[in-house]
C-alpha cells in the first residue's frame, strides 16, 4: 500500500484519481481548522528555538540535518538541547534521554539523535513542556520536525524539501504535501537535500545541503575495520528506503536481498532471529541500529551505512543571523 502511494505522489505524469482528491480537500480543511487553532495558543519557550521540519511526508533528511546543526551550532559556542517527539513510543509525557534510553521508550529518532549529536535530548508528545524543560540544559534548542507544531514561538524556522521537489504538488492523500507550497512563505530558510541539482520552489535562496554516503562500519563493536563492498542483505525500516539501497550500490555493494519493514517499525525477536539465520552481512541504517542493538547477538557485527554532510557556505550563517536577530 505504501508503495502505491508512493508511486502515486512521485510520478508527475499521473494523476491521482477522483477519490484521493476529494479526499485532499477535506484534509485541506482540516489541516487549516487545526494550523489555525495551534497557532492561536502559541507560546515562546524559554531559550530562542531553531524548527527543523518539512511540508512533505517523510524522507527529507530531518534526522542528519539536526545532527549537523547541533555540531555547527556548538562549534559555535553554544550548548543546544534537542526535542523530539519521540515517533515510535507511547511517551506523552516528556524524558531525558540518556545512554541506556530503549527506542521503544524514548523512540528511534530520538535515540538517534543523542548517540550521533552528543547533545541533550528531551523526547515527548508534549513538546510544549518539553521546551519548558530545555533551559535546564542548554541555551538554544532545536525542534526536530516541527514545522507544523506551530503552538511554539520559534527564531528561526527551517524547512527541508528533498531535491526531487514536492512530487505531484497535491496535499494528502493525494500528494506527499502536508501543507500547500504556500506555507512555505513561513519559512525563514529553505534548504534543499540529496543529490542533484533543484528547480526552486520559492523566489527567495534556498540553500543545498546533502548528506553522502560515508563507508560502512560495524556498530556492534565486533570489527574495526570498515565493511569492503561485496554481497550484503539490507534491512530498513524507513520512509524512503530507496535511497539507501541506491547509496549501498553507489559505494560498489551487491544488494542480494532487501528486508523492508514500514516505517518507526518496532522490531521484535522473532524478526531478528530470521534476519540472522545463516551466515549473511546484514546492513542497515542508524535509525534502525538503534532498535536493533538491543536484540542483536553480540558475537555478531550489525554494518550501518554512515553518512557525511556536504552543506553549501552560506547556509549556517543565515540560520545564525536568524536566531541573533
Amino acid at each position: 500500500m505504501q508503495q502505491w502511494f508512493e508511486h502515486i505522489w512521485w510520478s508527475k505524469r499521473r494523476k491521482p484519481n477522483i477519490g484521493l482528491r476529494l479526499l485532499s480537500r477535506v484534509y485541506a480543511k482540516v489541516m487549516r481548522y487545526d494550523q489555525n487553532k495551534r497557532f492561536q495558543t502559541q507560546i515562546c519557550p524559554p531559550i530562542p528555538m531553531i524548527s527543523v521540519g518539512n511540508i512533505t511526508v517523510g524522507g527529507s533528511g530531518k534526522t542528519p540535518f539536526v545532527v549537523w546543526l547541533a555540531g555547527e551550532l556548538k562549534a559555535q559556542g553554544f550548548n543546544p538541547v534537542l526535542l523530539s517527539r519521540g515517533d515510535g513510543a507511547n511517551n506523552q509525557e516528556p524524558h531525558v534521554v540518556s545512554a541506556y534510553s530503549k527506542a521503544r521508550e524514548v523512540g528511534d529518532e530520538a535515540v538517534l539523535l543523542y548517540r550521533l549529536s552528543g547533545c541533550p535530548v528531551i523526547a515527548g508528545r508534549d513538546r510544549i513542556k518539553g521546551a519548558e524543560m530545555a533551559a535546564e540544559y542548554g541555551d538554544v534548542l532545536i525542534l526536530d520536525d516541527g514545522f507544523q507544531y506551530r503552538q511554539l514561538h520559534r527564531a528561526c524556522d527551517i524547512v527541508l524539501v528533498p531535491k526531487e521537489g514536492v512530487g505531484n504538488g497535491c496535499l494528502l492523500p493525494a500528494g506527499p504535501l502536508r501543507e500547500p507550497i504556500s506555507a512555505l512563505s513561513r519559512a525563514n530558510i529553505i534548504v534543499r537535500t540529496g543529490h542533484g541539482d533543484f528547480t526552486p520552489l520559492t523566489h527567495d535562496k534556498e540553500w543545498a545541503w546533502q548528506a553522502v554516503s560515508a563507508g560502512v562500519s560495524d556498530w556492534n563493536g565486533v570489527w574495526d575495520m570498515p565493511l569492503e563492498a561485496g554481497d550484503v542483505e539490507l534491512v530498513t525500516s524507513i520512509a524512503r528506503p530507496r535511497r539507501v539501497r541506491n547509496d549501498l550500490e553507489s559505494l560498489g555493494f551487491e544488494i542480494t536481498e532487501h528486508h523492508m519493514f514500514d516505517d518507526h517499525h518496532a522490531y521484535t525477536k522473532e524478526d531478528v532471529a530470521k534476519l540472522l539465520k545463516g551466515n549473511k552481512t546484514i546492513v542497515t541504517t542508524g535509525k534502525d541500529a538503534v532498535k536493533l542493538l538491543s536484540l542483536w547477538d553480540s558475537s555478531k557485527p550489525i554494518w550501518v551505512l554512515e553518512q557525511q554532510v556536504v552543506a553549501e557556505e552560506c547556509l549556517f550563517p543565515s540560520v545564525l543571523d536568524c536566531i541573533r536577530n
